[in-house]
C-alpha cells in the first residue's frame, strides 16, 4: 500500500475538511483553476476557429495559391491571359501536397437595374471548380453547373442581392468597359441560380461566380485561354514552403503568389491571435499556480501537529511532502473536471447554437466560430496539471524546515 497515499487520502475524505479553515481557500483555488481551464480551452477554441474559418474563406474565393501572369497594375481583373496546356494541369502531379487546381478568370462590371447599380468582380468558372466552400455558403438556390453548354446561370452574394433587392430566378444585366473608352459598355444578361453569404464582407460586395466561357468571349479569349490557375494545398501551415515548390515548378514567364501574400495584413492580423492565445494561457496558469500554492501552505499550516508526528515516526521529508502533494494533486484534477464540463459545455452551445455574434466588417464572420479538437483539449488539460504541479513542489519544500517537537507543541 501507498503510505502517503493512504494518508493523503484519509485527508481529502475526513469530514472535519470539509468545515476546517482552509476550507474556503480550498473552493477558492479549485474554482481558479476551474476558471482558467474555461478561458484557456474558450480562447484556443476560438482563436483557433476563428483564424480556420478566416483561411478557409479567402481560400474560397482565391484558392491556397494563384498562378497568373505579371500584370503591371496588380489589378483584380484578368488583363493578360495565359495558356491552359501547362504541364501541371490538370494534375499538379509534381508536387503531393497540391489537393485540387482550377482555372479562373475575373472581369470588372456593373450590375444595374431599374433603380440601382453596383459594381462587381465577375468571376468566371470552368467545369473543375470545386465548390466545397461554397455548398457550405450557400443560403438560397442551387449551385450553377458549367460542366455543359454556356449558360446564363450566376451565383450571387446575399449582401448584393439585398442591396440591389434581387432574388432567385431574376434577370440582372452586367456592363463591361471596353479598353477604348469612347465604345460603349458590352453587357451581359445572367439568371441568379443561388445566393450565397460567406459572412466575408470584403468579397461578398464584389464576387459574382460565372461561366469562364463568358469572360473568355468579352476578352476576346480563345477556349485555352484563362487568367489564373488556383490551387489547393492540404496542409496551410505549410503554404510557404509549398509556394516555393510551385514557383521553381513552373515557367518563369508565371508569377506564383500565395495567399498570404496577397492579403498580407488580413495573415498579419490573424497571426496575432497565437500571441494572444499564449499570453491567456500563460496568465491562466499563473493565476490557478499562486491559488494551489496559497491552498498548499494554508494545508501545511493548518496540519503542522500532524507533521509533527509523521515526522516523530520515522517519516521523511519527502514522504510528508508528497502526502500534500497527492492532496494538491486531488484538488487540480477537481478543478480540471469542472472546468472542463462548463468550458466544454459553453463551446458546444456556440457552435450548434450560435449565442455570440459578431460584427463581420471587424470579424470577417457572423459568429464566433468554434474548433473543437481533443488533441489540443488533453495537452492543455495534462500541461496545466503537470505546470501546477511543478510550481508545487517549491511552497512544499517548508516542510523540511519544520521541527518535530515544536510542530506536536504547535496550536
Amino acid at each position: 500500500m501507498n503510505f502517503e497515499y493512504f494518508i493523503a487520502k484519509r485527508i481529502i475524505s475526513a469530514k472535519d475538511y470539509k468545515s476546517s479553515i482552509s476550507a474556503p481557500i480550498i473552493k477558492i483555488a479549485i474554482t481558479a483553476i476551474a476558471l482558467g481551464i474555461i478561458m484557456m480551452l474558450i480562447s484556443i477554441a476560438t482563436g483557433i476557429g476563428l483564424q480556420k474559418k478566416i483561411k478557409e474563406k479567402v481560400s474560397a474565393f482565391n484558392g491556397d495559391i494563384i498562378i497568373s501572369n505579371y500584370d503591371t497594375n496588380f489589378s483584380i481583373d484578368s488583363q493578360i491571359p495565359i495558356s491552359k496546356d501547362q504541364d501541371f494541369y490538370p494534375n499538379f502531379s509534381s508536387i503531393e501536397e497540391i489537393r485540387h487546381i482550377q482555372v479562373t478568370a475575373s472581369k470588372g462590371g456593373i450590375i444595374r437595374t431599374a433603380t440601382d447599380f453596383e459594381g462587381v468582380v465577375v468571376k468566371g468558372v470552368s467545369n473543375d471548380y470545386d465548390w466545397q466552400y461554397f455548398k457550405e455558403f450557400l443560403v438560397a438556390g442551387t449551385l450553377p453547373d458549367f460542366s455543359s453548354e454556356l449558360n446564363e446561370d450566376i451565383l450571387i452574394s446575399f449582401y448584393l442581392a439585398n442591396r440591389l433587392d434581387l432574388k432567385l430566378e431574376d434577370k440582372v444585366v452586367t456592363y463591361f468597359l471596353r479598353e477604348d473608352s469612347k465604345k460603349p459598355p458590352r453587357s451581359r444578361g445572367f439568371t441568379i441560380k443561388g445566393i450565397y453569404n460567406s459572412g466575408f464582407q470584403q468579397f461578398d460586395e464584389q464576387f459574382v461566380i460565372a461561366d469562364i466561357r463568358h469572360i473568355q468571349r468579352l476578352n476576346k479569349w480563345n477556349d485555352n485561354e484563362i487568367g489564373s490557375f488556383e490551387l489547393f494545398i492540404d496542409d496551410f501551415s505549410e503554404i510557404d514552403a509549398i509556394g516555393n515548390k510551385v514557383y521553381e515548378e513552373t515557367s518563369s514567364l508565371l508569377d506564383v503568389q500565395t495567399i498570404k501574400d496577397k492579403y498580407y495584413s488580413i495573415f498579419e492580423w490573424v497571426d496575432l491571435f497565437d500571441f494572444n492565445i499564449a499570453l491567456i494561457i500563460g496568465i491562466m496558469i499563473l493565476v490557478a499556480g499562486i491559488n494551489m500554492i496559497t491552498a498548499l501552505l494554508v494545508l501545511i499550516l493548518e496540519r503542522t501537529q500532524m507533521i509533527g508526528i509523521l515526522k516523530a515516526v520515522g517519516a521523511s521529508d519527502w514522504m510528508v511532502r508528497k502526502i500534500f502533494l497527492y492532496n494538491a494533486m486531488y484538488l487540480i484534477v477537481v478543478g480540471l473536471f469542472w472546468g472542463n464540463v462548463i468550458g466544454i459545455g459553453l463551446l458546444l452551445a456556440q457552435k450548434y447554437l450560435k449565442l455570440f455574434p459578431l460584427d463581420p466588417n471587424s470579424y470577417y464572420v457572423s459568429e464566433a466560430p468554434v474548433y473543437l479538437d481533443l488533441g489540443y483539449i488533453l495537452t492543455l488539460n495534462v500541461g496545466t496539471f503537470i505546470l501546477c504541479l511543478l510550481m508545487l513542489l517549491i511552497p512544499s519544500y517548508i516542510i523540511s524546515k519544520i521541527s518535530p517537537v515544536k510542530a506536536i507543541r504547535y496550536e
